[in-house]
């Protein structure tokens, strides 16, 4: 979000839409709104004042007006048992920096931390929340299943590949999605990280311009579109 006027219209447009939400708050420094899906998943729509990593292009497509529109993917927040295994990982196998951190909502529970990459800012950030009093999770409906860190070239993927191998860490290894290349590694508190390049992108084998009107499966998957499809849920929009 550009401002705070964008969070007083997202709470209005989630009351007409019946999204469970909380009230706007403050997180390191920035006023956020937390809600739910209707599958329980949890998110938070960040204020982002544009100075680190650039805003996206806000998609004009809906009723939203430009200026509310939501401009980008934001930080996430990692809640383990343990944190330093995982801020060990970020930091010395993925680059990140830690650059402060908040108070838990949780007594008891350690400040939440916060780490940054490249230019810094919500887009570039994981918060990373231990969580002592809570059991180990087990993935269901609405999980978030892994989280991606973009690289912009094969070259910048190829290094990261030939980290994993020089530090005798177990990874996927190279794997060919078509419309990205990705490499995948489970850190030991059971958090599953991806890398994945820009190249060669969405736009490679249908036109921008149409891009997602109908679903776009790569190659290795299209003998099974009749069955991919029919598990999928509708969605719903007007232009």
């Amino acid at each position: 979000m550009k401002s705070e006027e964008a969070l007083a219209y997202w709470q209005k447009r989630f009351e007409q839409f019946e999204i469970v939400q909380e009230p706007i708050e403050e997180r390191f420094g920035r006023k956020v709104l937390p809600f739910k899906d209707f599958e329980d998943a949890r998110y938070i729509l960040v204020v982002d004042d544009g100075t680190r990593i650039p805003y996206g292009q806000a998609w004009t497509g809906s009723e939203v007006p430009e200026e509310y529109a939501i401009v980008g993917l934001g930080g996430v927040t990692l809640t383990v048992r343990d944190a330093a295994p995982t801020a060990n990982v970020l930091t010395n196998l993925y680059g990140f920096e830690k650059v402060g951190s908040y108070p838990s909502k949780v007594e008891g529970q350690q400040d939440i931390a916060v780490y940054s990459s490249g230019l810094g800012g919500p887009a570039g950030e994981v918060h990373v929340e231990e969580r002592s009093d809570l059991p180990r999770h087990r993935e269901g409906r609405g999980s978030v299943h892994h989280v991606a860190f973009r690289v912009r070239t094969m070259a910048e993927y190829e290094a990261m590949v030939e980290q994993y191998e020089k530090l005798g860490l177990h990874s996927s290894g190279r794997i060919d999605r078509f419309y990205f290349k990705a490499v995948y590694y489970r850190d030991p508190n059971g958090i599953l990280f991806e890398v994945s390049t820009d190249e060669p992108g969405f736009a490679s084998d249908e036109p921008l311009e149409t891009m997602g009107e109908k679903l776009a499966l790569p190659p290795f998957l299209e003998a099974r579109r009749e069955q991919i499809e029919a598990g999928l849920k509708p969605l719903h929009f007007e232009r």
